[in-house]
Formats: structure tokens, sequence, C-alpha cells
């Protein structure tokens, strides 16, 4: 399988290599896609998905050989992307990393042809990187230890978490947006003011976890450790940390059938059919039109830690 061919983008012209070579096997179920699909797909949704991208770094997943090859997680840009592409460098411990940050749609382009099927975003921006913008409740299905590799079908577990969840934002007047992972679970992601640090936002975002957890002792938990889980739905805080990064929205995930995370208006939550992997790069783009978050605006946590203070 070889051969290129090139796609004008912008002011960019970007090579795409083996546009036929299959990413995603037709495997069972799955429908078949090629990097063709996963180029034409990223360069439809980019008016969507830019918004999500811009100015944050971005760790790269990426599957040269398709899903059923190696995994690379990328963090360094390498040398010989275009100079066009924009890098962010950032302090780590020991030294700093030169990020990949997506600003336009070439760059969404030419990351397809480098197989990056997902990106993960930072919850902050280049200018503040101490400082999230976004905070993050990861929310999956409880899976019985030993069988962690597995999908778990306890999808209402999920769903009833993430309305408990809205509930108790609403509380707070913090406005929230649901997605699907594409994966297994949900994301509740609030957007807030970047005026704390991530410790801070941390800290928060686990007194809220705790305050619901409390009020709903048998469905959720906030135990790190599994075996003390039981079959209680985790609610995940740990991605509100310095350098961590949160699937972006619109991203196809390396499964079979390239599933994509969503967003989602609440009252989509409601629909018998949802489940993580509703969403494929075959219908993605009609959901995305409906832009489930327009008009979601950040507030500030201090207003709201009172409240949960008072509420606690």
């Amino acid at each position: 399988m070889t051969g290129t061919s090139a796609v004008r983008v912008g002011r960019h012209e970007v090579e795409i290599h083996r546009p036929d070579k299959v990413l995603f096997p037709g495997d069972g179920d799955g429908k078949e896609y090629t990097k063709a699909d996963l180029v034409a797909y990223y360069r439809a949704v980019a008016r969507f998905m830019l918004p999500h991208l811009r100015g944050r770094p971005l760790m790269l997943e990426r599957h040269p050989d398709g899903v059923g090859g190696p995994r690379f997680m990328q963090k360094n840009t390498p040398e010989y992307y275009p100079d066009w592409i924009h890098r962010v460098e950032v302090p780590k411990e020991g030294g700093t990393v030169c990020h990949t940050v997506c600003d336009d749609t070439a760059t969404l382009v030419y990351l397809a042809d480098q197989a990056c099927l997902t990106l993960h975003r930072w919850l902050s921006r280049v200018g503040r990187p101490e400082r999230p913008d976004r905070i993050v409740f990861d929310l999956d299905p409880s899976v019985p230890e030993g069988h962690e590799g597995t999908r778990g079908d306890n999808f209402g577990q999920v769903r009833r978490a993430a309305q408990l969840l809205e509930e108790l934002l609403g509380e707070l007047r913090l406005p929230s947006g649901l997605m699907t992972t594409g994966s297994r679970g949900l994301h509740v992601v609030v957007p807030v003011s970047g005026d704390h640090d991530f410790d801070e936002a941390r800290e928060f975002a686990k007194d809220v976890a705790e305050t619901l957890a409390d009020a709903h002792p048998d469905l959720l938990t906030t135990a790190a450790r599994k075996k003390d889980r039981g079959d209680r739905l985790y609610l995940d805080v740990q991605r509100n940390a310095y350098a961590q990064t949160a699937v972006a929205p619109f991203s196809v995930r390396a499964l079979p059938g390239a599933p994509v995370a969503m967003p989602l208006s609440w009252d989509q939550l409601d629909d018998p059919g949802l489940d993580a992997r509703r969403w494929t790069v075959a219908d993605a783009l009609d959901q995305a039109r409906t832009e489930p978050w327009d008009g979601l605006r950040a507030r500030a946590i201090g207003p709201a830690r009172r409240r949960l203070e008072a509420l606690r």
C-alpha cells in the first residue's frame, strides 16, 4: 500500500501518505475506515472542534498501523513537523516539553495524516498553563476487579451519576457540559474563570465529588483504591492536575467502529439508546451541527466554593 495525495487546507497544502491504509479494520460489526476517512472526518468537523483545541497543549495518541498496532502517546513535537504548526514549550519536572497546539484545520488534517486518532487536551491554555479554565469529572461504569480490560455495560449507573452531578453543579450555579467519551462513560465539563491554580481547582472538584458521594453512598464513591469501591461508580477528578489531559470533544477513539467523544445537551441523557459509543465518524457530524454546548459560559470557583461549604 503506497502513494500520497495532497489536499489544500487554507493557506497550506497537506500531503496525505498512504490514504488507503486501513486504520479501523471492519472486524465484527464495526465498519472499516481508512486514513482518508479519518482525514475527511477531521476536516469536516474542524469548525466545531477547533474552539475546544485552540491555544491548548495537546497529547497526541498515534496508531501508525491502525487500532490493532502499537500506540504512541506523543507529547514532544517532532522536529519534522512543518514550521506553520504551532508549538508551545511548557515546564515539567527537570526540564520542558514542546507540545503541539492545534489552532487551525490544516494542523488537524496534518495530525490525521500522522495517524493521530485521538487528541487529548490540557485543561489550561498556553498563556497560563498553570491556571485551568476547565474542570472535568470522569464518570465510568464500575468494573469488577479482574475485568478492567472489558467494556462495562452498566451505563445506567453512569447516567444516574451524571444527573446527580448536574443537579449539584446547578445548585452551585456552575453551568456544565456533558460529553460521551467514545469509550466507556461520560465526562462532565465545567468551564471556570482560570483564576485559580490546578491544586485549588482539583481540591474544589474533589470536594464536589465527596459531597455527592456522601449524599449517595450506595451509588457513588471517591475511594482511590478499586478494592474499596465495590460496585459503586468512582467519581474521578484526577485529570484536574497540571499536565494532565482529557479527551478533546469530537476526537475519534482507537476502538472498533471509530467511535467519537461527543458533546451532548443535558436532555439527551434521557435517550434510552445513549451509550458511550453512540456516535462514530459516520454520523458524528450531524450531532456536532446541533452545537449542544453553545452558550456555555465560565464561572468563578470562589462563589461556587462558598455555596458548596454552605451545603456541606
